[in-house]
């Protein structure tokens, strides 16, 4: 994801500064936290609490040691959100970067209100080309996502969204140099 031909590691972690630091939140959750990309731009100083979610144990552990000077404001929470009776605490902002497309856009809604944000920030990508997965010596690894990954229309994302009482405010586009495109979409109630 980092390579000079895919960028989108970086361009995420640059997309992400603008979902935290864009509304006056003091509690964040970051669903699909994975290694917490992006967390460098949690300031202990305004955000009391930021909740890592993710249903890998070992990308939890991972993110908790790397981002282990935010102390006690980062709580890694071991999750999977396509448990319908998932219980998650309330947070002010959630967060969802390249995560709708694995989880589908009704079960992001039904996370969206069990959190019950003011805001909700997702990072959803648009292929330009025949696959989502970039060329790279590591494309192999990510073989078997096919069988969950989903195609996510802005539009429907956003009727989704609009269906449990969160209207679009904002919407941020980057391209990436393997010509994908990267769309963020923020929601508000």
């Amino acid at each position: 994801m980092s390579s000079q031909t895919v960028m989108q590691e970086q361009c995420l972690n640059e997309m992400m500064k603008g979902q935290v630091c864009r509304h006056p939140v003091k509690t964040v959750m970051v669903l699909g936290v994975a290694g917490g990309n992006g967390l460098e731009h949690i300031d202990p100083r305004r955000i009391e609490r930021v909740y890592g979610v993710d249903v890998n144990e070992e990308y939890l552990a991972e993110c908790a040691h790397r981002y282990a000077c935010l102390g006690d404001v980062l709580k890694c929470l071991h999750a999977d959100l396509t448990d319908e009776g998932i219980t998650l605490p309330h947070a002010d902002l959630v967060v969802a970067d390249l995560l709708v497309e694995y989880i589908g856009c009704e079960c992001f809604a039904r996370v969206v209100k069990a959190v019950g944000p003011s805001y909700v920030s997702a990072i959803i990508q648009v292929n330009t080309d025949a696959g989502f997965v970039s060329g790279s010596p590591y494309q192999h690894v990510f073989d078997r996502l096919d069988s969950v990954h989903h195609q996510i229309d802005e539009d429907a994302l956003s009727c989704t969204m609009t269906d449990i009482g969160y209207m679009p405010d904002a919407k941020e586009e980057r391209l990436l140099p393997n010509g994908k495109k990267l769309v963020r979409l923020d929601y508000g109630c």
